[in-house]
């Protein structure tokens, strides 16, 4: 492993979705004879700031990130989507920990969803998740997504530019090509019984960008563009029945990335048994890695300015 943490160490680390700040306890290099969580490797005991002691824990390596700029603003990056999916959400989930409960209070989000602003109730909800046991799914996001994620926050909710659409290619251009350079790597792929289970993969992410775009995906500044778009090619009175467009038919890569790192919530709140969760995992990995290699491709260069039209929409 190229990064190197040490005791004491402050750093950054996932929890769930989204990344907290902590700090390093214990560390310790397990095998199968004495690791405590049926994982191998370098682990971590670690604190995370302002969170009770009871939320300290064991975490493998994959989980941190070092404490720098670039981490720091991806963090922001993900608080600020999970903010704004629980804005668009909230009126019809109130009070569910999985939905507009996790970024009521960006500025003090130590706790996310978990209720540990008075640590009421805390201790036996994580009983409760340990009993249960619900499988977890570790995404590998390449560094160079990362940083795309944190431009693509920042042009938006900074800047005040708008991911022009239609995009090409689109989410469905660029999952069909996924699938086929995966069937083009033959035997040359780890993944499970690729002709058998992409289709299967690629019609569900499909299927979950169209349905979770509009409540889940947004930044507050992209909704009225939204409104529009929706109106052009789904509900307006020019759109003939039978010809309206899915929104994977419209929107590209920016938002695509966006779904596929949300994708750990969505599984965390499942009935995916474990090797499903394992099966999914290893597909949308190799899938950023695509998106990776091929990015020059598939993301915007530049961001346009929002059009006077959807400025004063957003006012109103």
């Amino acid at each position: 492993m190229s990064l190197s943490f040490t005791v004491s160490e402050r750093i950054l680390c996932y929890h769930g979705p989204l990344v907290y700040e902590a700090k390093i306890l214990k560390a310790e290099t397990w095998d199968e004879t004495n690791t405590k969580l049926s994982t191998v490797g370098p682990h971590f005991f670690v604190h995370y700031k302002g969170w009770k002691q009871t939320w300290d824990e064991w975490v493998p390596i994959t989980r941190l990130l070092k404490f720098n700029d670039t981490n720091v603003q991806l963090q922001k990056a993900l608080m600020a989507q999970a903010s704004a999916a629980a804005s668009t959400s909230g009126s019809s989930s109130k009070g569910k920990a999985h939905s507009g409960g996790m970024m009521k209070d960006s500025s003090s989000s130590r706790g996310g969803g978990l209720g540990r602003k008075d640590g009421r109730g805390t201790k036996r909800g994580r009983e409760e998740d340990d009993s249960s046991k619900k499988p977890e799914m570790k995404l590998n996001v390449p560094e160079v997504l990362k940083v795309l994620l944190v431009d693509d926050w920042e042009a938006i909710t900074k800047n005040s530019q708008l991911v022009s659409v239609p995009r090409r290619p689109t989410v469905v251009e660029i999952l069909q090509q996924f699938k086929d350079h995966v069937i083009g790597l033959g035997k040359n792929t780890t993944l499970r019984e690729p002709e058998l289970v992409l289709p299967t993969i690629i019609s569900g992410l499909q299927v979950y960008f169209d349905r979770s775009l509009g409540a889940n995906l947004l930044y507050r500044f992209e909704r009225p563009q939204y409104a529009e778009i929706r109106k052009q090619y789904v509900t307006g009175p020019k759109v003939q029945v039978g010809q309206e467009k899915d929104m994977s038919a419209i929107y590209g890569a920016e938002h695509l990335l966006r779904m596929l790192v949300s994708l750990p919530q969505m599984v965390s709140s499942s009935t995916m048994d474990a090797e499903s969760v394992g099966l999914v995992r290893d597909y949308v990995n190799e899938l950023l890695m695509f998106m990776m290699n091929d990015r020059s491709r598939l993301f915007l260069i530049e961001y346009e300015s929002s059009s006077l039209q959807y400025q004063n929409i957003s006012r109103s």
